[in-house]
């Protein structure tokens, strides 16, 4: 790319302060390395560093289901140089699952990128006995509280609960600080299986160290046309999630349209658009009140799910 072009990319698409700094622009992902979060952050980035010259930094913050990384970014100066890989997570579930959540959604973040999922897989080791869901069930049922299944954010504790209201089951949840501390004792034998976002359990799934009995989305993936899904055992489930990008309450909008500009662009570019739709991401292009719309749904939409497995705020 010739310098003028490359310049005149960067005066059109970076928010007006990271042009009169040195400092990079930061995506904080309030998650472990090796999550959904973590893929979508870094291929958002990379986008941008080839968009525009300006250098990005992922940085995970993991901790307290999301919290942590997310109030970084609350207190972080609204000049469009921090920006939160906001989820399903840290956006519609905390809200119903955390006593006394520290932030707010809507209040204190503006959405300027919406990425859907597929949802999540359920997994269990490669040799495991169960061959399907039914079989799981009766398992579980046959073993009431001696069977377990790990969790390490909002959204892969609820399919786990939902399971369990569902069907009638009493396998217990197991908190994890990290997914791969989840993966590590699932494929030990420590944990009887595991929901995980098709965005990271994917290379589980392709390296044959875990199987995947079935999807949390509403209709079957045409990536895994054989792989069913839980809405054909129990009609009512069916729990997919988001990815996203979001800044700081008072980020001037100009700038918040800027980085709008750039992360639909990155959901619609290649090789990034290939790479998320091959983790069952869906790039959607967005405008900021479109987005923030979503954002209000969905957090509507996990409350429900919350309440109906009867889980209370911790």
């Amino acid at each position: 790319m010739p310098r003028r072009r490359a310049l005149l990319l960067a005066s059109l698409a970076l928010p007006a302060p990271a042009l009169a700094q040195p400092r990079p622009l930061r995506i904080i992902v309030p998650f472990a390395p090796g999550g959904s979060g973590d893929i979508t952050a870094r291929l958002v980035g990379r986008h941008i560093e080839a968009t525009t010259g300006q250098p990005v930094v992922v940085d995970n913050r993991p901790g307290a289901n999301g919290v942590i990384g997310t109030m970084a970014v609350k207190a972080a100066a609204p000049d469009g140089l921090t920006l939160l890989l906001a989820t399903s997570s840290t956006h519609s579930a905390n809200p119903s699952l955390v006593r006394d959540l520290p932030y707010d959604p809507e209040r204190d973040f503006t959405g300027i990128g919406f990425f859907a999922s597929n949802g999540a897989y359920l997994m269990v080791r490669p040799e495991a006995p169960w061959r399907d869901v039914p079989t799981l069930v009766a398992a579980a049922k046959a073993r009431p509280g001696q069977m377990f299944f790990g969790h390490f954010n909002a959204s892969s504790r609820l399919p786990g609960e939902m399971l369990n209201l569902m069907a009638g089951t009493q396998i217990q949840g197991v908190p994890y600080r990290t997914i791969g501390a989840a993966f590590g004792d699932l494929i030990a034998g420590r944990l009887d299986l595991i929901f995980v976002d098709t965005t990271a359990g994917d290379a589980y799934l392709a390296q044959g160290q875990t199987r995947a009995l079935a999807l949390t989305a509403p209709r079957r993936w045409s990536r895994w046309p054989d792989l069913p899904v839980m809405a054909e055992t129990w009609p009512d489930y069916h729990l997919t999630g988001f990815l996203g990008l979001a800044v700081p309450a008072g980020t001037p909008r100009p700038v918040a349209e800027r980085l709008n500009a750039l992360a639909n662009e990155a959901g619609q570019t290649e090789p990034a658009r290939s790479r998320m739709r091959e983790f069952g991401l869906d790039p959607q292009v967005l405008d900021l009140e479109q987005i923030a719309a979503l954002l209000h749904t969905e957090r509507a939409k996990w409350a429900r799910f919350v309440k109906l497995a009867g889980i209370e705020p911790e």
